[in-house]
């Protein structure tokens, strides 16, 4: 299962969307404003955030916002629930760093697809980044071994006196 804070201060939205997910399996921490959504976050590292929107003193938005901002919380897909979708409150949500935007009253299997849809791209955009990272450290490592060859290779010619010779061909290479 994914570990899913949901964040709405809606009691009613709040126990549907615990059992729905809990119901397939997932951990899910709640939150009921947007500060307290802020903490969990950056203390346990969802793998998703459910987001309210419409919320008292730190609307969804500016949570979004925040979360995207930090470091250890960047990274972290959020998905807004919203009574409301205006084609420009979906564009605010976007622009604020949200992957997606569910609309209230929401189907549970519609809920359930996101948050599994969003968690596994998260996944594999880390795995890429962290071959990335590796594929980076080997490319490195090959380059400082080629200057390492290279230099023995003038050192070796210098030696024999080879360096005054001139020529690629398949002869001259064998002869190298």
């Amino acid at each position: 299962g994914y570990r899913v804070l949901v964040v709405d201060d809606n009691p009613t939205n709040l126990k549907l969307l615990l059992q729905v997910l809990e119901g397939q399996g997932h951990s899910v921490m709640v939150a009921t404003s947007g500060q307290a959504a802020l903490q969990i976050a950056q203390r346990a590292r969802p793998d998703l955030v459910l987001l309210d929107v419409v919320m008292p003193e730190l609307d969804g938005l500016e949570v979004c916002r925040r979360l995207k901002a930090e470091p250890e919380t960047c990274g972290i897909p959020v998905i807004f629930l919203t009574a409301r979708d205006q084609k420009e409150d979906v564009i605010e949500g976007f622009t604020a760093g949200g992957v997606d935007y569910v609309v209230k009253p929401f189907q549970e299997e519609e809920v359930l697809a996101r948050v599994a849809t969003h968690v596994q791209l998260r996944r594999l955009q880390a795995a890429v980044e962290a071959k990335n990272r590796e594929l980076e450290r080997e490319i490195a490592q090959h380059q400082a071994l080629k200057g390492q060859l290279s230099l023995l290779s003038r050192r070796e010619a210098e030696r024999w006196g080879l360096q005054a010779l001139v020529g690629q061909s398949p002869t001259m290479r064998s002869i190298y």
